[in-house]
């Protein structure tokens, strides 16, 4: 049944991007143009994961879904892969990367799991670079972590590379201690009226610091943020309504209002 799903799905595909009787929207995607869409739909399927909605994640995983069909399409027309050979792909790589359940490997543990598929991540870089007769340089603990990421989520990955090799604080509360430290150079750079460019660069340093307390508490900064966004969502609500119903809006009002009514709100949860 599952099968026959599929092949409606990869049919309609098919029927969506055929010469002269497609849809002239899909007919003029390629990778790059649908790539945004992609990156939107897996951002969708996390929303619908945080707020618990199964009906939503439901169609959200079929949006998602719909991606990866559209990507395996445009490729087999250019007879580079297709959708069976994707399937295949990360079936032999999940296979690869689990010798401890499909092979005679062990680890007992997520973290060891974790290690070991990065081990053999790495080996299997190291020789795709080989095979396509590519420069060798010296390989870094940091590769094949992607520039497209969100940047939190980047720094969360970067750092814990780095952690896997001993470069890492022990405990948290040094972390903190970087953020004080990080939050006082931005507060100097202020002071000093430096230029645009230095504040960025020492907010980014102190983003940077954020991310690694969040790792270190084993928080996912972005998940962390996407709640702050929330409640700061429910909190400015709070405020517009409760001035809406003495017929005001937030632009007339106070800034000493909209945060007794914010701490209001605050009280409320």
């Amino acid at each position: 049944m599952t099968q026959d799903r599929l092949a409606r799905l990869l049919g309609i595909m098919a029927a969506l991007r055929r010469p002269g009787t497609g849809c002239p929207w899909d007919l003029e995607q390629n990778f790059r143009s649908i790539a945004p869409y992609t990156i939107e739909e897996a951002y969708e399927v996390a929303d619908a994961v945080e707020r618990g909605d199964l009906d939503d994640l439901k169609d959200e995983l079929g949006d998602l879904l719909l991606q990866v069909v559209f990507h395996a399409r445009i490729a087999e027309e250019q007879q580079a892969f297709a959708f069976g050979d994707v399937v295949e792909a990360i079936s032999d790589k999940l296979v690869r990367r689990h010798p401890h359940v499909f092979g005679d490997g062990t680890a007992s543990t997520a973290a060891a799991v974790t290690t070991q598929w990065n081990e053999i991540k790495a080996r299997e870089k190291l020789a795709r670079a080989e095979r396509r007769g590519m420069e060798q340089t010296t390989p870094s603990r940091l590769d094949g972590v992607p520039t497209a990421l969100p940047a939190l989520s980047r720094a969360v990955k970067l750092q814990r590379k780095a952690a896997d090799v001993g470069f890492d604080w022990a405990d948290a509360r040094l972390v903190l201690a970087k953020i004080r430290e990080e939050t006082e150079e931005v507060e100097q750079e202020l002071r000093e009226g430096a230029s645009h460019a230095a504040l960025v660069d020492e907010i980014g340093d102190l983003l940077f610091a954020v991310a690694n307390l969040a790792r270190h508490v084993d928080a996912d900064p972005e998940q962390a943020l996407r709640g702050a966004n929330a409640k700061f969502e429910r909190r400015f609500h709070f405020i517009e309504k409760a001035l809406a119903d003495k017929g005001r809006d937030p632009s007339e009002a106070t800034l000493d209002e909209m945060e007794a009514l914010w701490q209001a709100a605050k009280s409320s949860e």
